[in-house]
């Protein structure tokens, strides 16, 4: 049912601070809309409902964003007959806002909802992930999570209606995403007498008689709609998706590099500078690779490090070791270069579940921190984790990459606003902290252990890659002159995955996931190293203006406690501090 999206009272322009009234007012209103986001935040709002996914749903989200960029124009113009906003954080987040919800509109405007697919962050990717943060403590939180259940046939089948609605208006995902987004599907449902996902979720929880059969029918529905969405997949939309280029052509590109950066950069230049970074980085590792195996390459010397470096060896082994580590980070780091809150200090190790994507990643806390934030390891069915490469991924998704940034805005949510850190979030402000995150480690000699530094910088040409191959690709550039492999031919997928399975010591079946990420995401890619960018500038900037007096610590502490910026704001801001 809709619902007028009415502004609160507390957003007048007496107010203090009434443009974060209106950010969070945005928030609540978008959280009922789409109870997911309710989960992510830790609310009890909706709870046991699922967003509606059609085109109707998306419309009710439109609408709300329609009517919050009207209150805001209001407020921004009596602000400007005030002589500016009353405070710095009232400046940042008006910007915030406006780009994002001006971001979201023009997406809308071109249906890009309608063609939404993605091996990580599609809409049923989603759905599953939100039961992975529900409370699954006692019967009651179980009955939430069955009734919750029983509305993912109607979640999934609102996305079908979109997908269908894209097809009608001939907007369709690329079979390369299709054929993927199915394969996970038909993982999460396997064949035979194993449960599929939901079931076997349901089925692990310790639950009274009375709610088993409740919830055991629960899980069998949301099985039978994976099943079904996969099935609709495979038989309909993909062959009628045939065609359909894996590149989105500049205008769809320009928008996705909007979307996750915040900012509308020269591409052109950003595909240059992506090249004079992977070869400063390959000059890097060829130092290493002397290091590690005199004589080798860095693919031999990282063929060498999965064989001869230190292993361990179980899934659960490799979880409690990733614990240990985001836990001795997080002892040593505080003090020395930030200053956390109690409440940020909690982070747990998770194993992903199967049919994710190859790449790990960071769910963040509740709101009132009783859900800490996690990192995710997706294991790909294997049981022997070689850890050279474990460390620095670590540190970006974890202490103190994701977690540090992203509970320290938690914890500071009511002073700024919900909306500018949680919903707001701009990828390429987190992923550039997390990278420069993995850079800082670095610097403080945390990268000792046998292969670590071949870790870091096995991840770094990872990043510069992706800005090559992502603007390469969707743009279909030319490789350059001097690259050691296809100089002067034109990207494809195909192409970019035997240049990415040339150079990094990731394997080809995450590679390869990697690239369809790249395709179904675009502009996400790029948001990592240009993010860094943007940090590195700000902290030097801030350090040639303070000179002797700049401290890193406070430089830090300042940085996470500005909310989200885009990047056309971001090197500025901390430029200042």
């Amino acid at each position: 049912m809709r619902q007028n999206p009415v502004m609160a009272d507390s957003e007048s322009p007496s107010s203090p601070r009434p443009v974060r009234a209106a950010a969070d007012h945005y928030v609540d209103r978008l959280a009922e809309l789409n109870p997911l986001v309710a989960t992510t935040l830790g609310r009890p709002v909706g709870q046991d409902r699922l967003p509606d996914l059609s085109p109707a749903g998306e419309q009710d989200e439109e609408d709300l964003r329609v009517a919050t960029l009207a209150r805001l124009a209001d407020l921004e113009r009596a602000a400007e007959h005030a002589g500016g906003f009353a405070d710095a954080d009232e400046r940042r987040c008006a910007r915030l806002l406006r780009e994002r919800l001006e971001t979201l509109q023009a997406g809308f405007a071109v249906g890009e909802y309608l063609r939404a697919m993605s091996n990580i962050f599609g809409p049923p990717q989603h759905v599953r992930r939100t039961f992975l943060l529900m409370p699954a403590a006692t019967a009651d939180d179980w009955a939430t999570i069955a009734r919750r259940m029983a509305a993912v046939p109607a979640a999934l089948g609102g996305y079908q209606e979109s997908l269908s609605e894209g097809g009608r208006r001939g907007l369709y995902a690329a079979p390369r995403q299709v054929e993927t987004v199915a394969g996970q599907l038909s993982d999460w449902q396997p064949g035979g007498a194993a449960k599929g996902w939901f079931g076997g979720f349901a089925g692990a929880a310790d639950v009274p008689d009375s709610l088993r059969a409740d919830l055991d029918r629960a899980a069998a529905s949301a099985d039978a709609a994976v099943a079904g969405l996969c099935a609709w997949l495979r038989a309909d939309y993909l062959p009628a998706s045939a065609g359909t280029p894996d590149a989105v052509g500049a205008d769809r590109y320009a928008l996705g590099v909007r979307e996750w950066l915040g900012a509308r950069p020269d591409l052109a230049e950003a595909y240059e500078w992506g090249w004079s970074q992977y070869r400063e980085i390959m000059a890097q590792m060829d130092d290493e690779s002397a290091k590690i195996l005199p004589g080798a390459t860095p693919r031999e010397a990282m063929r060498y490090l999965d064989e001869h470096s230190p292993v361990i060896e179980g899934v659960e082994e490799v979880r409690a070791w990733l614990q240990g580590l985001m836990d001795r980070a997080m002892t040593d780091l505080d003090g020395s270069h930030f200053d956390l809150a109690d409440p940020a200090k909690r982070a747990e190790a998770r194993i992903a579940p199967p049919g994710s994507a190859a790449a790990p990643y960071y769910t963040g806390p509740s709101l009132d921190f009783s859900r800490p934030g996690r990192t995710w390891l997706p294991t790909l069915d294997k049981t022997s984790f070689p850890l050279w490469s474990l460390y620095s991924t670590w540190y970006h998704e974890g202490v103190p990459g994701h977690h540090m940034q992203i509970a320290q805005w938690t914890y500071l949510a009511s002073r700024l606003s919900v909306y500018q850190t949680s919903v707001g979030g701009v990828g390429a402000n987190l992923e550039g902290w997390a990278l420069y995150a993995e850079r800082l480690m670095d610097e403080l000699g945390y990268l000792e252990a046998p292969g670590a530094r071949m870790g870091y910088l096995d991840a770094q040409l990872m990043r510069a890659i992706r800005v090559i191959i992502d603007i390469g690709m969707h743009l279909e550039l030319t490789v350059a002159g001097d690259s050691p492999m296809f100089a002067g031919q034109k990207w494809t997928p195909e192409l970019a995955l035997d240049f990415f399975d040339a150079h990094i010591g990731r394997g080809r079946e995450f590679l390869a996931s990697e690239v369809l990420r790249y395709l179904g995401l675009p502009g996400q890619a790029i948001s990592y190293k240009l993010g860094e960018r943007a940090w590195l500038a700000g902290r030097e900037a801030a350090r040639l203006t303070r000179g002797a007096s700049f401290d890193l610590k406070t430089w830090h502490m300042s940085a996470l406690s500005l909310g989200s910026l885009g990047l056309d704001d971001l090197a500025a801001e901390l430029a200042r501090l």
